[in-house]
């Protein structure tokens, strides 16, 4: 599936960093702010940027490796949360009614017959990926169905609201362990490194599990693209997500990268088309190990170190009043000349 993504232009850069300097304040005094105000001018193309209608898009999916005792969550947990979100009372929840945002989830690959009537977006590719120490976790067929079905829930959200920033989260137990593969893969970072505690491992869980990863990685029997390589080792939702951020970028729109697991996919997301990254803002800096390490492979921080691990999307959304703070300075600021103000730097 092939996306057309442009790198953003740098044409009214100049008149964006002249607007935030005459702001009345000390030139960069209000640090990151300004930093973000000009990223997203940058995305939006305009002096005034909006936010418009936030949606976080949860994609939940099973994966075959937790057989291998990867994780302390066992697999009916994925389909249990599943629908408590979508009965409003989990950690994600609470998030998006305080913020704004629309919840939308979506079935990318539970091991369970979710029924209809939740509210539940049904996007399922298979009932839980393979296992990837003996085999690929899906085959060259499903990885572009779910990049293609990513792609479609963008689509549609985009068809019915007007939404112009978008976050993404998961549920999947056993995810951490896809996204240490792609985060070894991709920044060539030593495995042991990429490799945290997940759910709650101890450490001798940890250890385990780092022997189960390698031996995967001693297996992998792909032929060393990107595409084999995600395929090989990622989570439906995982790519499911890939696909929705591509089609994101490729719409103009703010995405919101949630944290350890997100960024692996903004990470792969990025071998198969770099200029994604222009228009990614990275909500924080969780908890699991390895997850500052990713960030500073990308060159990026977050807005937000709070010692989250829950995933979800919910650092994303977290983050988004800074987001917010940043649009209302470039839109609500007077600058020196409007008020008469003498410039006091």
């Amino acid at each position: 599936m092939d996306f057309e993504i442009k790198p953003v232009s740098t044409v009214i850069l100049a008149d964006v960093t002249n607007k935030i300097d005459n702001l009345t304040k000390p030139k960069g005094s209000l640090g990151r702010l300004e930093e973000l105000a000009q990223k997203i001018c940058l995305i939006q193309q305009t002096l005034s940027p909006e936010l418009r209608e936030p949606h976080n898009v949860l994609f939940a999916a099973d994966h075959g490796v937790i057989d291998e005792g990867v994780s302390v969550s066992p697999k009916e947990v994925t389909w249990q949360q599943l629908g408590h979100f979508a009965k409003g009372g989990a950690g994600i929840n609470f998030l998006c009614e305080q913020h704004g945002f629309r919840l939308v989830l979506v079935d990318a690959g539970v091991d369970y017959d979710i029924p209809a009537g939740h509210g539940i977006i049904d996007k399922k590719v298979r009932k839980s990926t393979r296992n990837f120490r003996r085999e690929a976790a899906m085959t060259p067929e499903e990885f572009e169905l779910c990049l293609q079905r990513g792609a479609e829930v963008v689509d549609e959200i985009c068809r019915t609201t007007d939404c112009n920033i978008i976050s993404f989260g998961e549920m999947g137990s056993g995810n951490t362990s896809a996204s240490s593969m792609w985060m070894h893969l991709f920044t060539g970072i030593p495995l042991r490194d990429c490799i945290g505690a997940g759910a709650g491992l101890d450490s001798s869980g940890v250890h385990h599990k780092y022997e189960v990863l390698s031996e995967s990685l001693d297996a992998y029997g792909g032929e060393g693209s990107v595409e084999s390589k995600m395929a090989w080792f990622g989570g439906y939702e995982m790519v499911m997500a890939v696909g929705a951020m591509l089609r994101a970028a490729e719409r103009g729109m703010i995405i919101i990268v949630d944290g350890f697991i997100m960024t692996s996919c903004i990470l792969a997301a990025s071998r198969l088309y770099p200029a994604v990254l222009d228009y990614a803002v990275f909500g924080h800096q969780g908890d699991e190990s390895g997850h500052k390490l990713m960030l500073d492979a990308l060159g990026v921080r977050g807005l937000l170190h709070l010692d989250l691990r829950l995933g979800e999307g919910s650092g994303a959304v977290c983050a988004y009043p800074i987001i917010e703070s940043a649009v209302r300075m470039i839109n609500r600021m007077d600058s020196f000349e409007k008020v008469k103000v003498t410039k006091y730097f």
